[in-house]
């Protein structure tokens, strides 16, 4: 029978479980059935694991490698260094597979894209199960989907597919009684409402909201006036209302910004001009990307807080003439801002640069001075340099500022290779 009975909308959560862990084992059949962690940026902590290292180890996320190596490699676990490009690369395979599903998709993050299924007339379970193979047999990787009258309701749907195994990964809400949902949401902690995080759990459990459906039977206006528009909005989404829409486009970024702890610490301003460079080249990328231009551009560099060492942290922000998004002209500027905050002999372990004021690349008022005239030839090389770093990988051009031996670069030990985006790393079948 089919689950629609209402004029009410009916919205989809597709998240896929432990994703990092899981894009790992789809290339790696032979750890299947072991511990899998994934580690952050310089292997300092864990930051995925599958279930069965969350069973084995029981250690909550962000824990220091270091701790619990010696036990883990004792119990067999499988460690990687994060691969933000293989990851990258599987969430756009399951992204586009959703689209087959729904013709209104908002990709929340990484993992989870929200699908519009109003008017859809199906039996959500079977529909579910189906969104499930496909997904599994197209990239491989396990997802849970939940159904609900409401984004919230749809995220806590999908909590609960995958918290209760008879359920088969798939939690359709539209299809139960309000009582039933209500049964449900009784034994729901509030903090497991999207929106409610620690701090605002803490809020509530003075005032004697524990549960899901304690918030839901809330009185908006007591909660309006107490803790705001936002957390009144989710409880009246927890009884079914539409309130959060779907955002069919991404709000244009106010600032884009690149930045990341040093693999080695980088002492002489020769390797900070290299990072610089670096994180300068990606975020002019990424603002392109977005058809962004910048108004100014901000870099920081800073030794660690717990060095024995004096603490040293300095940055400094300049406008620009008029919007650019060019690669060479931001470079310039960061580097020349750069040398105005190194100061020597220190060990610096990170930097990063940030992109200032972004507008739309649309209508852009130029200057007096012809500082934001188009460049023919600049704007041809900029546009070869994204093609083929998209057509390939990332870094194949790059300003010669960026240097050729970078030591201080991300150090990922345990890395997996670039299976999707690699022609160098394609799977060899002997």
């Amino acid at each position: 029978m089919s689950s629609i009975h209402s004029r009410k909308r009916v919205f989809a959560l597709a998240d896929v479980n432990s994703m990092y862990a899981s894009c790992e084992e789809v290339f790696r059949p032979d750890i299947q059935g072991k511990p899998v962690v994934v580690l952050s940026n310089n292997d300092g902590c864990v930051i995925a694991q599958n279930k069965l290292a969350k069973e084995t180890l029981d250690i909550y996320m962000a824990r220091p490698w270091f701790e619990i190596k010696e036990v883990a490699e004792k119990l067999g676990t499988v460690v990687f260094s994060s691969n933000y490009e293989l990851y990258a690369n599987m969430s756009n395979r399951f992204t586009a597979v959703l689209s087959r599903y729904s013709p209104r998709m908002e990709k929340y993050s990484i993992d989870e894209v929200f699908l519009e299924m109003t008017g859809i007339k199906a039996n959500y379970t079977d529909y579910g199960q189906e969104i499930k193979r496909d997904v599994r047999d197209s990239t491989g990787l396990p997802i849970c989907v939940g159904f609900g009258h409401s984004k919230t309701l749809a995220k806590l749907a999908n909590h609960c597919a995958k918290k209760q195994p008879q359920w088969n990964g798939v939690c359709d809400f539209t299809s139960r009684s309000e009582t039933e949902v209500d049964a449900i949401l009784a034994d729901l902690p509030v903090s497991k409402v999207w929106g409610v995080g620690r701090r605002l759990e803490a809020k509530l459990n003075e005032v004697g909201v524990f549960t899901a459906l304690r918030l839901k039977k809330a009185d908006p206006k007591r909660i309006r006036d107490k803790f705001g528009v936002l957390l009144e909005r989710t409880a009246r989404e927890l009884s079914g209302e539409v309130w959060i829409e779907m955002e069919d486009e991404l709000p244009e970024a106010k600032q884009v910004m690149s930045s990341r702890s040093f693999g080695v610490r980088a002492s002489t301003l020769e390797d900070l001009s290299q990072a610089v460079a670096f994180h300068a080249g990606i975020a002019a990328e990424r603002m392109r990307s977005k058809g962004l231009h910048a108004n100014g551009v901000y870099v920081f560099i800073m030794n660690s807080p717990h060095d024995q060492a004096p603490y040293y942290a300095n940055s400094l922000s300049i406008g620009f003439p008029a919007p650019t998004n060019s690669t060479p002209k931001i470079t310039k500027t960061a580097l020349w801002i750069l040398k105005k905050i190194f100061r020597p002999g220190i060990y610096y372990q990170k930097c990063g640069v940030m992109m200032l004021e972004t507008v739309s690349s649309k209508g852009l008022q130029n200057d007096m001075f012809g500082f934001s005239n188009d460049d023919p030839k600049s704007q041809a090389l900029m546009t070869v340099m994204d093609q083929i770093n998209k057509k390939y990988s990332k870094g194949t051009l790059k300003t010669a500022a960026e240097g050729e031996v970078q030591s201080w670069k991300m150090q990922r030990k345990y890395l997996s290779p670039n299976y999707t985006g690699n022609w160098n790393d394609l799977l060899r079948v002997k």
